[in-house]
């Protein structure tokens, strides 16, 4: 395969999300470490491609580590509780001066435009301003923040009319309050109070490289939010549960945690299916279901690649919509992943599990699993004792999962007649307990 080919592979496959993200709305959270590190001008890139295909941007950048240097060249250093920073007079004079530096160099790194670079004929204008209003953190459990604060409300209608004029907003984590007085914000609290109050489809936080694990040890790119909020203290991604959690019951759709380390992993978690980074929803995409006669369409794109390369017996159309009641579907975000059909024999209480198809993406991610342990339980609550499927290229997978190879008497009678001997598949049979 050539790269010609992979990029018209590429560009199908991004295609349904470049229709579903057409101007809507991301908020994008990106830490001081990663300007501190120079990977603004990549990023600046990506995020160049992301309004190209018509994503409305809101960048809120923090400044962390920048402050932290300016601190140290003043023999000063912050004190902090329970992870937010204690802002007292020194620390507020370094985070303007930061907040400033930083929002300069974006600025810059948006203005590229040099040949035979992805910034090449792009038009990307920054906007910000006074567009946050911030209100004193206050003293808690007995610590007095001083010039810490959170946001109190945010300007929408005029980050929306940049939005409309096609530009990148950005937001600094400062705020100015009602009397004149300037206050530092948290990175995740102007992230999560921006997507919110604007409805925004995804927040989308840049981290370090992390990974969730599950009760077994096994890495989990999707969570729902109520094992977002069974994160423990020392868990990296700790400071992000609750801004997260408030997002999401806030209204926003999806929160994502994104290595900024890993190149392009923006534009692969946005526009391919298997992403980059960390996923939260409020509640679970994936389900099992079973087809209705609006799948049909879906379900020959998902075989037809089977059918072409024989592994799959050719079904046209209206044999789908006959036979639409057999079939059972994987859902996920609205995109079907794969199909199995159980076609039963009750005279011989034998069941037959034809069909078994997933997408070439999904096929290491456990979901032909998951569809034959869905259809061997709805065979036995039918009183099925018997699975079998016939295959020409896949026993060893069965084999592997406790079916045995039989034979073709071993077969219903009525299936045994429809054998097609032309194909010869090779007969497999499992006994459900």
């Amino acid at each position: 395969m050539d790269d010609t080919t992979d990029l018209v592979q590429g560009m199908r496959q991004a295609a349904r999300y470049i229709h579903s993200f057409w101007q809507q709305t991301v908020v994008l959270a990106i830490p001081g470490e990663l300007v501190q590190q120079g990977l603004l001008p990549t990023l600046a890139q990506d995020i160049a491609l992301l309004k190209a295909v018509g994503i409305r941007v809101v960048l809120v950048h923090g400044i962390g580590p920048q402050v932290e240097e300016q601190l140290a060249l003043r023999n000063a250093k912050s004190e902090f509780h329970n992870g937010i920073r204690i802002t007292d007079a020194i620390a507020l004079e370094c985070v303007k001066e930061v907040a400033g530096e930083n929002c300069l160099e974006i600025e810059a790194a948006f203005s590229q435009g040099l040949a035979n670079t992805p910034m090449a004929n792009a038009t990307v204008r920054v906007l910000s301003g006074n567009l946050l209003t911030a209100q004193p953190l206050g003293i808690i459990d007995g610590i007095d923040y001083q010039y810490t604060g959170v946001v109190r409300k945010i300007d929408t209608k005029m980050i929306r009319a940049m939005l409309d004029a096609n530009a990148v907003v950005l937001l600094s984590p400062l705020g100015c309050s009602p009397t004149g007085e300037t206050f530092n914000l948290t990175l995740e609290n102007v992230a999560q109070f921006a997507a919110a109050a604007l409805s925004a489809q995804k927040l989308i936080f840049l981290t370090e490289q992390q990974n969730l694990c599950d009760s077994e040890g096994q890495i989990q790119n999707e969570w729902v939010m109520q094992e977002l909020r069974e994160l423990t203290s020392h868990h990296p991604l700790f400071s992000f549960a609750a801004p997260s959690i408030a997002a999401l019951k806030g209204g926003v759709e999806r929160v994502h945690f994104v290595p900024f380390n890993q190149d392009g992993a923006l534009l692969i978690e946005l526009l391919t299916q298997r992403g980059s980074g960390i996923m939260v929803t409020e509640h679970q995409l994936d389900r099992l279901r079973r087809a209705t006669i609006d799948d049909v369409g879906s379900l020959l794109t998902l075989i037809e690649p089977l059918e072409t390369e024989g592994i799959l017996v050719k079904r046209s159309r209206q044999l789908i919509e006959q036979e639409i009641e057999y079939f059972t579907v994987i859902e996920h975000d609205g995109i079907l992943l794969g199909c199995a059909a159980l076609y039963p024999f009750a005279d011989e209480k034998m069941g037959e599990m034809a069909c078994l198809t997933v997408l070439p993406d999904s096929r290491n991610q456990g979901e032909a699993k998951r569809l034959l342990h869905h259809i061997e339980n709805r065979a036995r609550q039918m009183g099925i004792q018997q699975l079998f499927v016939l295959t020409t290229r896949t026993a060893h997978w069965f084999i592997k999962r406790g079916f045995r190879v039989a034979t073709i008497e071993e077969l219903p009678q009525d299936r045994k007649r429809m054998y097609n001997w032309q194909r010869k598949s090779q007969v497999l049979i499992r006994q459900l307990n």
